[in-house]
């Protein structure tokens, strides 16, 4: 047996804080989803304005990245992501009844070189949601300081 680490709500409510906060400081409505290392919704919020569709692609990013241990946007990023026309999980995004999500905005939570939940976002362009969710893991690396070791990045790949 193998101890590890678990998220919990409180760590997840900073999470999607900190995600929210830098939503507004950029002029975003983002949904923000923070799921535990089973992909299953901790925290999921949507931001006044944000389309009614973010809950779900949030949730769906956040599942992704945690199930998958990597950043959603690896997946179609030329030339070998994966899940590109011609390579090896091409289709790969029709997997888990189409929950799983091959686009910018997921991103999995690694504390202590350990992938322990995933970090949804939805409703801005890439750029916005990779600022979203670099926000919110550095919040958590800045509560752990000292603790633990969180991976504070937007490629990741574990």
């Amino acid at each position: 047996m193998k101890p590890s680490l678990k998220i919990e709500r409180a760590e997840a409510r900073l999470m999607a804080d900190a995600a929210l906060q830098k939503a507004r400081e950029i002029g975003v409505a983002e949904t923000v989803c923070i799921a535990d290392e089973g992909g299953f919704p901790l925290v999921l919020e949507r931001m006044d304005g944000a389309r009614i569709t973010g809950p779900q692609i949030a949730w769906n990013k956040a599942f992704t990245a945690a199930g998958h241990k990597r950043s959603t946007h690896l997946f179609t990023t030329p030339p070998n992501g994966p899940a590109l026309p011609g390579n090896e999980a091409f289709g790969i995004q029709l997997s888990f009844e189409g929950r799983f999500a091959a686009f910018v905005g997921g991103y999995p939570i690694v504390v202590n070189g350990e992938v322990v939940g995933g970090i949804g976002l939805s409703g801005g362009n890439g750029e916005q949601d990779t600022a979203c969710g670099v926000a919110a893991l550095q919040a958590l690396a800045q509560q752990l300081a000292g603790q633990h070791e969180v991976l504070v990045a937007a490629d990741i790949k574990k």
